[in-house]
């Protein structure tokens, strides 16, 4: 099969999930040890996992994907849950997990089966934990699935705000041109029109202008995480650029635990440099 060509930006995208998830192991294998959470289980879920390896156009070489890097972490975590619409992709990914019994692969829409599926099998009053990435190739994600994982409080996620997609396709100068089939993915993604009031001012004739740049969008996406999906603890996003230094996306992180909220600071601070502090 054909692999996915992924830039620098990816790259360092994977490497900032595969630090996050071992210290998560290592936190929650601590939190094992306590006799009242000997039952807790945690578990890995990835929602457009892709074949499990990519190519770099950096270097030409193939690169782990988040599935085989979620695999190698250690400690182990006690479920993995790996979802890709495409077949190929998911026989990719029922390959490499085929000697581990704690790994399920679905082949298929995720923001049906996260919300039939999986979900349900990682609540909180069930002592089940669980970290989930949301990296759609662009607006193909619904708010549903975001809200719901904040209001379960048993799920952190890292996001991909594709905010390339949404000015290529969505935020255009003249909205009355975007194609309906567009509008309805912005919607679907955001939850509802309310990024219209975020994105656009109204000029003298009554009619949207844009005004907003990608940093106050991705801002006023964050306030809609925490009050809307109840996320208790949402940092900065870190802004993830391309070769040129154009923004492709924002890569968000949301939980309820405050040291993950740390954590995850720290990381981007790392990666992000002097970019990170964007505002």
């Amino acid at each position: 099969m054909k692999f996915d060509e992924i830039g620098e930006w990816s790259e360092i995208k994977l490497e900032i999930i595969k630090e996050y998830a071992c210290a998560y192991s290592t936190i929650m294998a601590a939190q094992k040890k306590k006799p009242f959470l000997k039952n807790l289980t945690c578990a890995y879920i990835d929602a457009f996992a892709g074949a499990g390896k990519h190519l770099s156009r950096t270097t030409g070489q193939y690169v782990k994907g988040s599935p085989a890097n979620a695999l190698n972490i250690h400690p182990p975590l006690d479920d993995y849950f790996f979802i890709d619409l495409d077949a190929q992709k998911a026989s990719a990914l029922k390959e490499l997990s085929k000697d581990r019994s704690n790994v399920r692969v679905y082949e298929g829409d995720c923001n049906k089966l996260l919300l039939t599926e999986i979900f349900p099998k990682v609540k909180w009053d069930d002592f089940r934990r669980g970290l989930c990435l949301l990296d759609p190739y662009g607006l193909h994600l619904n708010w549903e699935v975001i809200r719901q994982a904040g209001r379960m409080k048993s799920i952190e996620i890292f996001l991909n705000f594709p905010v390339a997609d949404m000015n290529r396709n969505v935020f255009w100068r003249n909205p009355q041109g975007v194609a309906s089939d567009d509008m309805a993915r912005m919607n679907s993604y955001w939850g509802d029109e309310s990024w219209r009031s975020v994105v656009y001012d109204k000029d003298l004739f009554g009619g949207d202008i844009k005004s907003s740049d990608n940093p106050a969008i991705a801002d006023a996406f964050r306030e809609r995480l925490k009050k809307v999906a109840s996320f208790s603890y949402v940092p900065q996003p870190i802004p993830m650029k391309n070769g040129q230094g154009a923004v492709v996306y924002y890569l968000f992180f949301a939980s309820q635990n405050s040291t993950g909220g740390k954590i995850v600071k720290q990381i981007f601070e790392k990666y992000g440099g002097p970019d990170y502090k964007w505002r």
